[in-house]
């Protein structure tokens, strides 16, 4: 979709469709939406008076004009409380309002400068959440339909700004918005391919192909590079599976001159977990293809660090394999030796995530990351504990810890932090290895998983985002689609963008 600013007077601009706005109790709208209601003679006005318009979070309203004004169709939607308002309204905003003109065959539309106003945001942002929005809320994965889905198509938004002042903020915000979503986009088309598409070496074909067109740095090993290094934790994972094994490894140096100031983003890349030996149910396996949904957004969020160029510098680690139950899988009571020395009796072989984690971890610190974070499909546990709405952090740094939230609460990629007292690391304990993949009891699963990972930060600051409730949408609602939903690709790069300079 093109996404364009145009100076013009909103009561004034020919479109097929004009989206405003209304917040929560406004009982006389001012601003551009107050100047649409003068030209429709009161209409938004009336339909307040009558109860039929209430800017609720969520409403939308569609006012055809009739030639009134230069718009076909109004669309007013609702932002909800003014005091509840942020940049993510605008992005939820956006993605339903754009979905609801789709469905009625609206090829191209205008919107106002959601939240430039009273809403207090600046226009960069502004633009930027419309871009967001509007384009992740439109996102499809259709090429496997007939005729590529159903042909309805938006394809041209204009921001509509009569001051042209502020063109240069807004054109600024919808080329960061676009970048960031885009990313994001790469990351869903990544998780949603069937896993008879996207293998561990279609993953790092995929990655190639990022850093030849955008300037990273690429290196991917292989199993032998993988057995000179000691990875028996990603290589017992990885030995059920006739697909091989890929470390892919991207580089982002947009600081030379600091390279000792290295953010290493880590993601597990487990292109189908049938669970191994420990097999899973049959009912819902099919969703395990998204099981690499980490790999899928360090990978999107290094893509649009190589668009943004901050001064920073970011490498991004991702540990592609396939967990099946072949021939040669490995078994419950296996002992497997990680990169950095220690053993761990494999219990359950569907707690792989860890195991690949574990050796990447080691490796990160191997190549001059200075401080990591790592991103999972890792537990449902987390579910139970914050279901869909989202994510959970862990870590030993709290300074980490706060950025990787506070960079959520931007980009509305939410995350909760979940705590790592001692005594969570007792119920890993093994009478035959170092330790165990897994714990005693069901009890606490998602902090004991990110115990096992922390004896693999290499003293590191670290944080671990555990994604398994927040990775997929069952619903179109607000900017993220039924599928995948590329969490946390914007949070990665606004965590990055934050460190630079």
């Amino acid at each position: 979709m093109n996404i364009r600013v145009i100076n013009e007077d909103v009561t004034r601009v020919k479109t097929p469709a004009l989206i405003i706005n209304l917040f929560q109790g406004v009982k006389s709208p001012g601003g551009a939406t107050g100047a649409v209601d003068t030209a429709l003679n009161g209409a938004i006005s009336r339909l307040i008076d009558e109860g039929e318009m209430t800017g609720k979070a969520g409403e939308l309203t569609l006012i055809h004009t009739f030639d009134t004004i230069g718009a076909d169709r109004v669309l007013v939607a609702g932002l909800g409380k003014k005091e509840d308002f942020s940049a993510d309204t605008v992005r939820k905003t956006m993605g339903n309002a754009c979905r609801f003109l789709r469905d009625r065959n609206v090829t191209a539309a205008c919107a106002i400068a959601h939240g430039a106003g009273i809403g207090g945001l600046d226009p960069r942002s502004a633009a930027q959440a419309i871009a967001e929005g509007s384009l992740l809320g439109l996102y499809r994965f259709s090429q496997y339909l007939a005729g590529n889905g159903d042909g309805k198509a938006l394809e041209d938004l204009a921001i509509v700004e009569a001051n042209p002042e502020k063109t240069a903020s807004l054109k600024e915000g919808i080329r960061v918005g676009r970048i960031t979503a885009e990313a994001a986009m790469l990351a869903r088309d990544m998780a949603n391919e069937p896993a008879n598409v996207l293998t561990p070496t279609r993953m790092s074909e995929i990655a190639r192909q990022i850093a030849d067109s955008d300037g990273l740095e690429v290196d991917v090993l292989d199993r032998g590079r993988m057995e000179q290094l000691g990875m028996g934790a990603l290589l017992g994972v990885a030995q059920g599976s006739h697909q091989p094994p890929q470390l892919i490894v991207l580089k982002y140096v947009g600081n030379p001159d600091n390279p000792s100031d290295n953010l290493g983003i880590i993601g597990k890349g487990i292109t189908f977990d049938t669970g191994g030996i420990s097999l899973k149910s049959a009912g819902g396996m099919e969703r395990m293809k998204g099981d690499m949904s980490g790999a899928a957004s360090v990978i999107g969020a290094m893509q649009a660090l190589a668009r943004l160029r901050p001064k920073v510098n970011v490498t991004a680690l991702a540990p592609a394999t396939e967990n099946m139950p072949g021939g040669e899988a490995q078994r419950p009571g296996d002992i497997v030796r990680t990169m950095n020395g220690k053993t761990v009796e494999v219990i359950n072989t569907d707690a792989e995530g860890r195991l690949v984690l574990a050796d990447a971890m080691a490796y990160a610190k191997e190549i001059g990351v200075s401080r990591m974070v790592d991103v999972a499909t890792l537990t449902g546990a987390i579910i139970v504990s914050l279901g869909k709405t989202c994510s959970g952090i862990m870590g030993n740094n709290q300074g980490l810890i706060d950025h990787v939230v506070r960079a959520g609460e931007e980009t509305g990629e939410r995350v909760w932090q979940l705590p790592m007292f001692d005594e969570y690391k007792d119920t890993l304990r093994s009478s035959v290895a170092d330790m165990r993949n897994v714990g005693v009891s069901r009890d606490a699963g998602s902090i004991t998983a990110a115990k096992f990972l922390a004896e693999f930060s290499g003293g590191l600051p670290w944080a671990h985002l555990d994604i398994a409730g927040t990775a997929n949408s069952t619903a179109d609602k607000g900017y993220a689609v039924k599928g995948a939903t590329g969490v946390p690709v914007r949070t990665l790069v606004s965590l990055a963008l934050a460190g630079d300079g």
